[in-house]
Order: structure tokens, then sequence, then C-alpha cells
């Protein structure tokens, strides 16, 4: 059933759009859907089908959008079905052009966020089924001038990623050596010194007239294919900027370059036009500006290639066969055609090809590619195994439970990748400037020209057109673009080799700008887990048979502390007995029969109900409570025999991970609902000064809401947890980490996730996020600088002062080396060294 129709609206002014709904209850439902979309701005008319639970729009574009109407119809409660697609950008060497490629993507129906990476060419775009799909989108970018290849619905092999760099380094190298082959000659016949000096027999001192002219001439020619093949994208870039009413850095040398050989041709064929003096060509600047220009783009090509190494090296990881028992035979077969439940056969030394569960045989399992762990981790049947891991030592098999993009590794590559494609918001602001940056410039070379023209010396039209060509050239807003995306996906990459999986740009930004550092205590700086840590004995018993009666009478108990104490007498080499009589007392521990004798474990209250004589034991229970341990006492008929301690005992590697923390500045905040006076025992332990004990779990969230509220501007709160009632906390910080041992629902609201279970990554992270945005600061700083004073300076501002004027072609040497530090600047991250130690 159908309701709300559609009333004729003039095609021109509006678009339509289809969405889809995945919750919609009857005809009342969708009527009251209509009123509230009939209510946002620009929305001329909708008409919802009931049967197909769909909305469909017509709605003006000036007024609102894609993202708006899908952000309204999320706030009325309806869900509207979206879908990701990443699509490669080929060709793309300027990256002030991002904002008009994202602004032209977002104009198309559909699409809900659209974020272009200059510096891995990915646009990562988020868009509705069956209104948008990959070919508008692919119509969208190549209306900017670009070309959207293709889809990436699969990272592409470390080997075609490699060869895909190959050829495009080798196609501009190709256009390089094509150009600097006709610039030479062009340069010899451009300068008279050079030409005598270089070539004394083909040119004397005393040249004709007519000679020269025909020289001019035929340079002329031959820059005109160094335009048209070798710079033949920085006019295509700039005629579809100019077709979208804007400007980049192709503008700014397609302009330059062809003013030059327009100016220089005009000059030549009709040299009476101009004032004496005025009329010699500069064809040299054509062909050399455009010759550097473009080594410097097959140099950027290269280091963007090294800046992304690390997706590289993750999918190289994944192992290329996998060995399957399939009908009582051992097959070898491609990793791509194992199937779940598939029983793998993995031998020593070999890689896991897939995710899944040990069946048979165990082994220790080096993990350090994924989880940044150095050392081996045993593995017995029953436990998970993780594809791309090593096995060190023993052949085992396993049930294959995720394959493909299912994996871990490939769910690690996706996260990583998607982080890349996103923006930190330094780089929003970048990308205005950026947007500006060139218009400025070109306004900026028209008053340099008209300066130099009006009171420039003689001949003052020759100086006006070099000046205002030499600014559009030295202009590089490919520097001041490229600087924070090239950072972030160095920085990304290597938090990624260290198993530190950083969700999103501005999660990196933040956690560079973090002041406070707060610790969930269990399952983060402790293992979660109680141990059996002390056994203290009276008078006449010894510690064995203490421990091994204490388990003894602990081992029906299904309580957390009873089976901490059994596996710690294990661990002893103890093996525990069955009591031939158990009864457990509510509140105060258990009373049994071991071999015989009455046995008692727990609490000063059960002593005292039982009338047995203990306090000889209080101030050691007293000492043990102190260090944040639960004392239990035991008693052997009727007889005070010791007592056993049990704690949730600190991770090995948590002091040292606090310590770099504190190292860095942080305040490190400790959070548990235990006491305060466990807390504090444990805090001491580790170093941490300030303590929120008595913490319930739905007041977390509450906690790091009034820490945030204490910070200053720019400073920012972490938070690090593993349960599902650290998820609201995790989600109120402004960054929140998850322990990768923890729970996916704890992982899932975090920005960070660490694949292993210790502090470390935390530290690791928010070093790696520091050095990350010094980095890209340092590029920033570095390019706007370089603008600043070179513009300037090819505009002439040193000539009353020095005589000095800046050739183009130093320009365009000077633009290509800007780019190319950038780049390189980024690259110095891959040899990023923590503070203390190596692997996170």
């Amino acid at each position: 059933m159908d309701v709300t129709p559609i009333k004729p609206i003039p095609k021109s002014a509006t678009n339509t759009l289809r969405l889809p709904l995945s919750k919609l209850n009857g005809v009342a439902e969708a009527r009251a859907l209509s009123e509230t979309i009939q209510r946002i701005s620009g929305v001329r008319d909708v008409h919802i089908n009931v049967a197909n639970k769909e909305a469909h729009l017509i709605y003006d574009p000036t007024i609102t959008n894609t993202t708006r109407l899908f952000e309204a119809l999320g706030k009325a409660g309806y869900e509207v079905g979206q879908a990701e697609l990443r699509a490669h950008i080929a060709g793309m060497y300027c990256a002030s052009c991002v904002t008009r490629i994202e602004d032209s993507l977002r104009a198309v129906p559909g699409v809900l966020e659209a974020n272009v990476n200059p510096a891995t060419e990915i646009a990562n775009i988020k868009y509705i089924p069956g209104t948008a799909d990959f070919q508008t989108i692919q119509t969208a970018v190549e209306s900017t001038g670009y070309q959207a290849a293709h889809p990436l619905e699969q990272p592409p092999t470390p080997d075609q990623e490699t060869a895909a760099h190959q050829r495009e380094y080798k196609t501009l190298m190709g256009k390089f050596w094509f150009a600097a082959v006709i610039s030479i000659p062009t340069l010899l016949v451009a300068y008279p010194n050079v030409r005598f000096l270089y070539a004394p027999y083909l040119f004397s001192s005393q040249v004709s007239e007519g000679l020269i002219r025909l020289l001019w001439i035929i340079s002329g020619i031959v820059t005109l294919p160094v335009m048209l093949y070798a710079g033949r994208q920085f006019f295509s870039g700039g005629w579809a900027a100019l077709r979208h009413r804007s400007a980049d850095m192709n503008t700014l040398i397609a302009l330059g370059t062809s003013a030059a050989w327009i100016y220089s041709t005009i000059a030549l064929l009709f040299p009476r036009l101009f004032p004496q003096g005025t009329a010699e060509p500069f064809y040299d600047v054509t062909a050399v500006v455009t010759a550097l220009v473009v080594l410097g783009q097959a140099l950027e090509v290269r280091a963007k290639g090294q800046a992304s190494q690390a997706i590289k090296k993750l999918i190289g990881l994944q192992a290329k066969t996998a060995r399957v028992l399939r009908q009582g035979r051992e097959l070898e077969i491609p990793v791509e055609e194992v199937e779940v439940g598939d029983t793998v056969v993995v031998r020593p030394g070999e890689k896991i090809p897939v995710d899944g569960v040990m069946i048979d045989g165990q082994s220790a399992i080096d993990e350090s590619m994924v989880t940044g762990e150095s050392l081996p981790v045993d593995k017995k049947p029953g436990d998970e195994v993780i594809g791309a891991t090593v096995n060190t030592t023993g052949a085992f098999k396993f049930k294959a439970t995720k394959v493909g993009k299912d994996t871990a590794l490939a769910q690690i590559v996706k996260m990583v990748q998607d982080a890349m494609g996103s923006k930190a918001p330094i780089a929003r602001l970048v990308d205005v400037v950026s947007s500006i940056f060139v218009p400025v410039v070109m306004i900026l070379s028209i008053l340099t020209f008209l300066v130099w023209f009006n009171f420039g010396p003689s001949p003052a039209l020759a100086f006006a057109v070099v000046t205002a060509v030499t600014v559009l050239i030295i202009a590089c807003p490919c520097a001041v673009g490229m600087a924070v995306p090239m950072s972030l996906v160095a920085g990304l990459g290597k938090a990624a080799e260290h198993g530190v999986l950083i969700r999103n740009g501005q999660a990196l930004q933040y956690a560079a700008q973090l002041k406070t550092i707060v610790l969930d205590k269990t399952g983060t700086i402790t293992k979660g887990k109680p141990e059996l840590t002390d056994a203290v004995p009276a008078p006449g018993f010894d510690e064995k048979t203490l421990v091994r009666l204490a388990a003894s009478a602990d081992r029906p108990s299904e309580h957390p502390l009873a089976q901490a104490i059994v596996k710690g007498a294990q661990a002893r080499g103890l093996e525990p007995t069955e009591p031939s009589a158990f009864n457990a007392v509510p509140g105060h521990g258990v009373e049994t029969t071991v071999e015989g004798r009455r046995v008692l474990v727990g609490n000063r209250k059960l002593m005292l109900r039982e009338s047995i004589e203990a306090s000889a034991l209080q101030g050691e229970v007293e000492r043990l409570q102190g260090e944040g341990k639960t004392a239990m006492y035991v008693a052997v008929d009727g007889q005070a025999a010791g007592v056993v301690a049990v704690a949730d005992t600190i991770k090995e590697d948590s002091l040292e991970a606090i310590r770099v923390m504190k190292e860095m500045g942080l305040e490190v905040v400790m959070l548990t609902g235990d006491n305060e006076r466990t807390a504090q025992a444990i805090a001491r332990q580790v170093g941490v000064d300030q303590v929120l004990a008595e913490v319930l779990p739905e007041d977390k969230a509450n906690q790091v809401h009034a820490l945030k509220a204490q910070m200053k501007k720019g400073q920012k709160v972490g938070m690090v947890g593993d349960g599902i009632n650290d998820a609201p906390a995790l989600v109120e910080a402004d960054v929140g980490f998850a322990i990768g041992t923890g729970t996916d629902v704890a992982i899932e609201a975090a920005a960070v996730t660490l694949m292993s279970g210790s502090l470390k990554g935390v530290s690791f992270a928010i070093e790696i996020s520091k050095a990350t945005m010094q980095n890209a600061k340092q590029s920033l700083f570095g390019a706007f600088v370089y603008n600043a004073l070179g513009i300037p300076v090819a505009a002439g501002v040193l000539f009353p002062f020095f005589g000095i004027l800046l050739s183009p072609i130093l320009a365009g040497a000077a633009m290509a080396i800007s780019s190319v530090t950038v780049v390189t600047n980024a690259n110095r991250l891959r040899f990023f060294k923590p503070r203390s130690f190596t692997r996170a």
C-alpha cells in the first residue's frame, strides 16, 4: 500500500532519492514518517511504499543533501540501510583537489559521506544501496578530472600494489626523460653564455640573428609536445578544476608553463608588439619546469609506496596455501579455497592459514605479527588460533572457523585501511586552507605582474611576465595538503605493525593530546583472575600441608577464590584430594572433612563461629590485606593452621607501561570497584597516584565525564578497559582504549584496540600518536614557511635591495623538492622507536 502521492514538480530544480527502511510497520507508521520527512527543510515531496519498505523523496539540493536527510531520519528513530565502498582514484598528484573531489562525491544523491586520502589515493564512501552505485560515483570523480579506477572490495595483494606503483613511477619517469631531453638544447638556445660554453663548435660568439631566430622557432615547436605529453595531466586537471569554478596545483603549473610558451611565441612572431628588449622568448621555462615538476611527482609516487608499506606487510603475512583433510586425504590448496569447518593440518615452522580452534596436538605459536607479543603462546586443544601467525614447535590440527574477509588479519587490514581513509580534525582545517590557497596565489601573480609592469625597470614587460610566472610555479599547495595525510598513513601503519589498531584520524590526534589516562583495574592493570599468592603456616604446620589441605577443602567449591587456591596448589605440584564431607557456609567460608580431618577455610567470622583461636595470625592477615590481597584463615581439627591469600595479580608489564605514561607527562588514574584499602595497595605497587575506588559499574562513565570537565582547552581524557561494563566509559572518553583480550562490546566501543592484553600497547599508541602529530606539524610548518618565503622572493621582493630575481626554473625545482620533502619526512615514522621497548 502506498501513501502520500507525489505532486508534479519541476525536475530541473530537484533531486530524487530512494531510501530503503529496515523498520517500517504499517500504514500509520508510514504516515507518521511521511509527516516527519515533510518537515525537513528542502524536502519538496515524499512517497512511502509500505510493501517495499522504501521512502521516495524529492528534495532541493541547494537547501539540503543526502547526509542531512539521513541524519534526520536517524534522529526520528528510523534506520536506513547503508553500505561502504572504497575506490582507487588514479593519477592523484595534487592534494589541494581533495575538497573538490569530496564535494563532487557528496553531491551524488545517496552518498552519505566521502573522505579522500591523497596519500593513499583512496576514497572511502558511505552510500545508500540502490540510490548510489559505483557507476554514479565514478561519474562524479571523472567530472573533477580524475578517474575512479575500480572499487576495492578486496584489498590488493602486495605484488599488485607494488606493480601499480612501479607502472605509475615508470610512466612519470618516461615523461620526465622526454621533457629533460628537450630541455637541454632549449636551455642552450635560451642563454648565449651557456650555449657558447657547452657547445663552442656549434655556437660561436658571433651567431647570426637569423640562426638564433630559427633556433627559437625550433625551441617553440619542440616544447609544445612537452606540454601536451609530459605535462598533459596539468592541463586536464586544471581544466577540470575550471569546470568546477575552482583551481589547484595543476592550474598553477598549466598557467605558468603555458603563459611562458604563449608569451614567447607571440614575442617571436610579432616582436614589434613589444617594447624594445622584451621580445626575447623563454621556452626553456616551459620545458624545464615541466620536467622538474614531473620528476617531483615521480619521486612522490615512489615515496608514497614506502609510506604504505605497513599495509603491504600485513597483507603479506597471509599464508599462500593450506593443508586440509578432505575425504580422508591431505590436500594442499590455495588459502582462498579453505572453507569454514575444514580440518587444517599445520606443521612446525608453517604459517597458520586461517582462524580456527585447535582440535588435536599442541604447540607454541608466535603471534607477534598480529598481537605484538614477542613470546610464543602455548596452545592446546580448545584454544583459538589466529591466521597468519607462525607455528614454532609441534604439529597440530585445527578446525577452520573464519576464512577470507572474516579472519582476524583481514579485519585488521580493513580497520587500518579505513583509518587511513579518515581525516584528523587538523586535516579538515588544512583542506580548507588548501582550497583557497591557489586562488590567492593567482591573485598575487596578477598583482605581481601589474606592479612590475607599471613600476619595474626596463624591460618592464619581460620582468612582469617572468615574476608572474615564477609566483605561479613556486607556490606549492601539494606540500600543504599532503603534510597531514602522509604522516597519518605512516603513523597508523606503524601502530598496526605493533598490534595497535587506531580506528580513525581523530582518535590519533586526540591520543596525542591526552592529559589524563584512566585505567580500569581488573583485567587492565591486573590479569582479571585471582591467583594464590601467599601461604603462611602457623606453628606446627608446614606450607605444603597448609596449601594441600586448603585446596582439598575448596575443591568442590565453584567460588573464584576457592578455584584460585586449587589451581595454585596444582601449580606447586600438589594434587588436592576429594573431601568426604563438604558444606558451604554463606558469608563465612567452607567446612569440610579431608582425609579424616576437619578442615575449615574462610574469614574471621568463620573462626569466631567455630571458637577457634586465630589472633596470632591477625598481623599476617592485616599485612596481606594491606597489599590488596584477600586473606583466608585455615583451621584443622579446631586449631588455626595458617593463612592463605589470593589476589588479582598485576600483569608483568603494567608497572613499566605506567612508568612510560608518567614520563610522557600523563596523569594516570586507576578506576575500580574495590574498596579504598585494596585499591590503594594496588596503586602503590604500580606507581599510580590518583585512585577512584568503590565506583559502581554504572558510574564509570560519570567519573570520566567529571575528569573531562576539569581539562583545559586542547587537553583530552583517555579510558582503558576490557569489560562490558567499561563500554559506556570508553565511549564517554575522548579516546577509548580496548584491551584485545576483552569483550567484543568493549572493542566495538573503543577508538583504539590493542591486539594484545598488555598496557604497553596503550603507551605505544600514545607515543606513536604524539610522534605522528609532531611529524605532521613539522611538515605543515615547513610547507607554510616555504610558501611564505618563496612566494615573496618569486615576486621579486629582493630585487630592489640585492638585485636578485628568482628564475622560474629554480622555482620549479623548489616546488618539486618541497613536495618530496613532505613525503620523505612522513617516511621517517617508519623508523620510529618507542621510548622504552621495541614492541608493544
